[in-house]
């Protein structure tokens, strides 16, 4: 049984089918929340909690951006969680919301020189991180929080997004 009820929104036809999009979501989704329980002792709801993911665009990236954090610009990801929760705890029936743009993500994986589902799969551990109380804020928190993206990463065969980066 899977610990997530993902609701999936595909809001652009550049986006692979749905279908596409919600098997590797569960698959990156369900891989971190399996490495956070073992390595972080992260507790998750019995029934399984709601994910909603939305795929979209530059400009609904960008509307919603400006409306929620006064940044009038597209980016990669946004993650709104349903419930503020610190890292660590057990989060509610509802996870929250995770956007995704993407022509932002198309363009970081061709400058970044890898394939573009490799890097949407790490936007993905990265949104969800979120959810789960995880920042970047400081130089701590983004060492800790690259830190699992990383070992979440590797440990679903795909390569580490910070091997020759300073934390950001």
């Amino acid at each position: 049984m899977s610990r997530f009820d993902i609701q999936l929104s595909r809001e652009a036809d550049a986006w692979a089918p749905e279908e596409a999009l919600e098997a590797l979501a569960t698959r990156v989704i369900e891989a971190a929340a399996d490495h956070l329980a073992v390595a972080e002792g992260q507790p998750f709801q019995e029934a399984p909690s709601e994910l909603s993911l939305v795929f979209t665009d530059d400009e609904s990236v960008r509307a919603i951006n400006a409306e929620w954090r006064g940044q009038d610009k597209p980016t990669n990801v946004l993650s709104f969680p349903a419930f503020p929760v610190e890292p660590g705890d057990m989060p509610g029936p509802m996870l929250g919301d995770i956007v995704l743009a993407q022509e932002t993500i198309a363009r970081e994986a061709i400058d970044l020189g890898k394939p573009f589902e490799e890097h949407l799969s790490h936007l993905l551990v990265h949104g969800f991180l979120h959810l789960l109380g995880y920042d970047h804020i400081d130089a701590e928190e983004a060492e800790e929080m690259e830190a699992l993206e990383s070992s979440i990463l590797i440990g679903i065969g795909l390569s580490d997004p910070y091997g020759d980066s300073d934390p950001v």
